[in-house]
């Protein structure tokens, strides 16, 4: 885990806690990981946004009490991962590159245990007019796993806030499931995970979704253009880095490429939150000029509103990949690698 960078300098005694997940994939251990370091700080999150792996996690934690929350996180990622029969035993960095390109193909042709399978016969042999000629897998396990392991009663008990965010197939409208406002079930977590072509669209009352992260990484966008009466302290962890090293290969290349495009925007968004932070103060000044007669005006009274003073502290973790790790990081499930992103 990399140094934690707060884009404010103070933390607010009494802000709202939230944890901010990325997608990634098999990546995500490193939340969990991220997640049990903060515990033991006392860190007890009111609520939680994630997109794809990050809305598996967040829906593993928000669903259950705290004293079990990394039991079932552990409980999801032990599932999900398995050990090759073989392990790299030569020193360096080529072998275990061999050993996680020999992972990813062996999960790319079998699937991951409780997450998804290859669809028999394979899509292409489908009618066209049939879901399953729409995706190269099922994810009908990931039901059975989020049921198991997520008490969905609690999460809309309110407990504890969670939104996850997918993309409307029809319309492309980016959308966010908040228990704030709806009812939360397994669909909705697996639509904010349902990457294409891999994984089918999600059917939620009528309507399809797939996974939020081809449209935007990261659910801090939406926590902060939330209105808030209190301060904010967020830990956002990230499993891509938009910084990386100038690609020498052309695996390096299809990985540096897929860091990018899903580190997406996190840093426009805390520019953007500090443009806005500018602009309350500045209208606030204002507010405070205007006569007293004028204050009472309505147009006013919505802006004093909107202009309201709060802190928002963004505390930045960011998984930091090893020489040996590919293009198909994200989805290469295995045990050595979970353990190593967890760690």
């Amino acid at each position: 885990m990399t140094p934690p960078h707060a884009s404010r300098s103070a933390t607010p005694a009494q802000a709202q806690r939230v944890l901010v997940l990325q997608g990634g994939g098999a990546l995500g251990s490193y939340q969990a990981g991220a997640y049990q370091a903060l515990c033991r700080h006392d860190f007890e999150p009111a609520w939680i946004a994630g997109i794809s792996i990050g809305a598996i996690n967040a829906a593993i934690i928000a669903g259950n009490p705290r004293e079990k929350r990394l039991e079932q996180l552990e409980a999801f990622w032990n599932l999900v991962s398995a050990p090759l029969p073989w392990q790299p035993d030569l020193p360096g960095d080529m072998a275990r590159s061999l050993y996680n390109e020999g992972s990813a193909v062996a999960i790319a042709a079998f699937g991951v245990p409780g997450f998804f399978t290859p669809r028999l016969p394979p899509t292409q042999f489908w009618p066209t007019d049939l879901p399953q000629a729409l995706s190269y897998y099922d994810t009908a396990p990931l039901r059975a796993t989020l049921e198991r392991l997520v008490d969905f009663d609690r999460i809309n008990a309110k407990t504890t806030r969670l939104s996850v965010g997918a993309v409307n197939v029809a319309t492309g409208n980016f959308v966010y499931f908040d228990n704030a406002k709806q009812e939360i079930r397994p669909e909705h977590i697996m639509a904010s995970g349902a990457l294409p072509p891999g994984f089918p669209a999600v059917e939620i009352d009528g309507d399809y979704y797939w996974d939020g992260g081809i449209a935007s990484n990261t659910p801090l966008d939406y926590v902060l253009d939330q209105e808030h009466a209190t301060d904010l302290l967020i830990f956002q962890a990230d499993l891509f880095s938009a910084r990386g090293p100038l690609p020498t290969t052309m695996q390096e290349v299809a990985e540096r490429e897929k860091d990018i495009r899903y580190s997406s925007r996190t840093r426009l968004n805390t520019d953007q939150n500090r443009k806005i932070h500018n602009a309350r103060k500045a209208l606030r000044d204002l507010i405070a000029k205007l006569p007293d007669d004028l204050k009472d005006d309505p147009s006013v009274k919505y802006l004093s509103r909107a202009a309201k003073e709060n802190t928002v502290t963004v505390v930045h973790l960011i998984y930091r990949q090893k020489a040996y790790h590919g293009s198909s990081k994200d989805y290469d499930f295995s045990r050595l690698n979970m353990a190593e992103h967890w760690a």
